[in-house]
């Protein structure tokens, strides 16, 4: 009996940067979606008061999100984070002379920067490559000053739903990652510290004429399945036939449709930080159940 049953779905980290490295130069042009997500958070900030000098950009790619913030906070000092390296050599191609943008190579879940050094902290669908969420919480707390604000986002479990129920017709492997309930980030963030936490959800429903163009369009962004239950060896053709025709019952108007569902919060860290008891903390759960790291 496995006493782990979440434990297939814990991301091979390694896996998951060699994936992002190959498609570095080719990202912006194809995350179509994650750049349409990341002009609505940002516009978010359009509802808070902040006039930020220090920003984090977590999981900032080819640094897209990061110039976009130095136009909007003009005289502040961008640092971008990522874990992919090919990702960040082609952010620093991309940046301006004399940009006030700089970059960092490290993991999200243990952050090379002081305490208290960021006003705010931007980050758009990289928590959800975490295998510790509450660690990237806890982390962004520490470096932020009391008053900053985390603004970000995430997938939530209804995420290529349709493709998840698919691969579970045609064989017992993973295929599709977990992800994290809105709720439960909720939860998390006031676990972590952060006061005044808001979230919502929006859904963005792509569509294609087969299997092979979403498989396509997720290649060609890094999305590989890089969970610890995925298929080892090469699809064989009659895993793929099964997985196709598993999907048809979706078909509408000629398409096959593909749901993304995006969790958007933020929250502030309280200018009077209270303190937090350690012995309270949980991790954050993952949707279907994913194990958390120790």
């Amino acid at each position: 009996m496995n006493s782990d049953p979440g434990a297939e779905f814990r991301l091979d980290p390694r896996r998951v940067r060699r994936a992002f490295d190959r498609v570095a130069a080719g990202y912006e042009t194809g995350a179509v979606l994650q750049r349409t997500v990341e002009s609505h958070c940002l516009a978010r900030l359009d509802l808070v008061r902040l006039t930020p000098q220090t920003i984090l950009d977590l999981g900032c790619g080819p640094g897209v999100a990061g110039r976009a913030l130095l136009k909007r906070y003009r005289g502040a000092q961008v640092t971008g984070v990522d874990f992919a390296p090919a990702m960040l050599r082609v952010a620093r191609g991309r940046r301006r002379w004399f940009s006030a943008q700089r970059f960092v190579c490290a993991d999200a879940q243990a952050l090379p920067l002081a305490p208290d050094s960021v006003d705010l902290a931007f980050s758009n669908l990289t928590v959800q490559w975490c295998n510790d969420p509450a660690a990237v919480l806890a982390e962004v707390w520490r470096v932020l000053r009391p008053g900053g604000l985390f603004m970000f986002t995430s997938l939530g479990p209804d995420t290529l739903k349709e493709l998840r129920a698919a691969w579970r017709a045609a064989d017992r492997h993973t295929h599709v990652s977990a992800f994290i309930d809105m709720h439960d980030l909720g939860d998390a963030l006031g676990r972590s510290g952060f006061e005044q936490p808001v979230l919502d959800v929006e859904r963005f429903c792509l569509t294609y004429p087969d299997v092979r163009g979403l498989a396509a369009d997720l290649k060609a962004i890094g999305a590989h399945d890089a969970t610890a239950g995925r298929r080892r060896a090469l699809t064989s053709p009659a895993a793929w036939a099964a997985m196709e025709a598993a999907y048809e019952p979706f078909r509408s108007d000629g398409r096959l449709p593909a749901t993304y569902e995006v969790v958007y919060a933020h929250a502030w860290k309280p200018l009077a930080p209270r303190r937090r008891d350690p012995a309270a903390a949980q991790p954050v759960t993952f949707h279907p159940a994913r194990r958390q790291r120790p």
